[in-house]
């Protein structure tokens, strides 16, 4: 017969890490959403208020009045997509596999993508309020679901549940 008790912590960890799994999901989203945009318009759709506030008119008028410019501003734009699209799969990879079995090397490398969500925030969400009030979903929830995590990776106990 199964202990409940037992068996709370492990479903805790797996609704934690499933939740870890749609983060990823989304830093997987979000750069082939920027790619579709910057195939369409040269921009991003979440960076248009910020290039207009920063530039001091809207994307469509910088197209017309400098498109040379633009069009390195759209491959700047593409350039960072791809490297956040690499991140992205790198960790979800991170997660799917180690992070699940503990390795405590996981639980640390999965504190990197703070880095760039911090600076997506202080960036374009400085200039854009929807922006930044989406960007904090992933500047909250990380930290939150990592921290939950510390007990499974650190705690007494942590051998145990690796093994089971």
């Amino acid at each position: 017969m199964r202990n409940r008790e037992s068996d709370s912590p492990r479903s805790y960890l797996t609704v934690a890490w499933i939740l870890l799994l749609a983060l990823g999901a989304f830093y997987l989203l979000a750069p082939l959403s920027d790619l579709i945009s910057d195939a369409k318009t040269g921009i991003p759709s979440d960076h248009g208020t910020t290039f207009a506030t920063v530039a001091g008119l809207p994307w469509a008028g910088a197209k017309q009045a400098m498109p040379k410019l633009t069009n390195y501003i759209t491959l700047l734009e593409v350039a960072y997509a791809v490297h956040e699209l690499v991140f992205g799969i790198l960790y979800l990879a991170i997660v799917a596999i180690p992070f699940r079995h503990r390795a405590r090397w996981a639980w640390w490398a999965c504190w990197t993508p703070m880095l760039a969500n911090i600076t997506y925030s202080l960036t374009f969400g400085r200039h854009d309020s929807t922006v930044l009030a989406r960007s904090l979903v992933a500047d909250i929830g990380l930290p939150i679901l990592l921290l939950v995590h510390i007990p499974f990776f650190f705690g007494r106990r942590s051998g145990a549940l690796r093994s089971a």
